[in-house]
């Protein structure tokens, strides 16, 4: 398991620092003004128009929605079918981590309370601009919860990084890793042009679904007792994720 806790502990090394940095400065604003048209006080791209919405929101999580019933029936074959049989643990990696990383950003996104660029008055709405580790300031009378940190949708997509685990040839482990980084991000950018999220709600939600994916593989190959046989070598599955970016 030493590999896995090595890589554990980097992507959490990671994800603090970028906490910090969007903490520290203010690229959120400054890449979402590019977003926004101070003129007319609307955002780059139209939430209703119904195209991108299809192609970016609602055609991605349609197909993340058919690949995990497909993905789940893989899973439960895989007691039957002889060639499923040698996949089974991957199947479980992604099957679990379909559910629990989504279910664990939508559980942080109802205790974190900080708004989207759509609801701060620098972008036309009633918040204040406030971080993950900010207070609103006093005189602010907040109405209702607000849920929008981290990005919740594009969780699905960055799931799909668990399809790593799954593959066994390098090159179907890039492919997997290219796939989940294009539908998470394609998701993320569609939000942040909507003004639905900041680059940071983005960032956080990628690099805590990875740890999540990372923490799910371990206690599988933990349970199973995979890591110790010779089925699955995970050093060059996780190689694709630091040698890709």
């Amino acid at each position: 398991m030493k590999i896995l806790n090595r890589h554990l502990i980097l992507s959490t090394i990671i994800l603090f620092s970028s906490i910090i940095l969007f903490e520290m400065t203010d690229l959120d604003l400054w890449i979402q003004n590019i977003f926004y048209n101070t003129h007319v006080h609307h955002w780059i791209l139209d939430r209703n128009n119904e195209f991108s919405r299809l192609v970016f929101y609602d055609g991605i999580k349609k197909m993340y929605y058919l690949l995990f019933i497909i993905l789940l029936s893989g899973l439960f074959l895989s007691r039957k079918v002889s060639w499923l049989y040698d996949y089974k643990y991957g199947l479980l990696i992604v099957c679990v981590s379909a559910v629990l990383v989504p279910a664990s950003i939508a559980g942080l996104k109802a205790i974190t309370n900080v708004p989207c660029p759509k609801d701060i008055e620098h972008f036309g709405g009633r918040y204040p601009y406030v971080t993950f580790l900010e207070k609103y300031p006093s005189s602010f009378h907040q109405v209702e919860h607000i849920k929008c940190y981290p990005a919740g949708h594009a969780s699905g997509g960055f799931s799909l990084l668990s399809l790593i685990f799954l593959f066994k040839k390098r090159k179907n482990r890039k492919m997997a890793f290219y796939t989940a980084m294009f539908l998470g991000w394609s998701t993320g950018t569609y939000k942040m042009l909507i003004g639905d999220h900041f680059l940071s709600h983005t960032v956080t939600t990628m690099l805590l679904s990875w740890i999540i994916i990372l923490m799910i593989t371990k206690a599988v190959y933990r349970y199973f007792n995979v890591y110790h046989t010779d089925e699955f070598n995970i050093l060059p599955s996780l190689s694709v994720i630091y040698e890709s970016t």
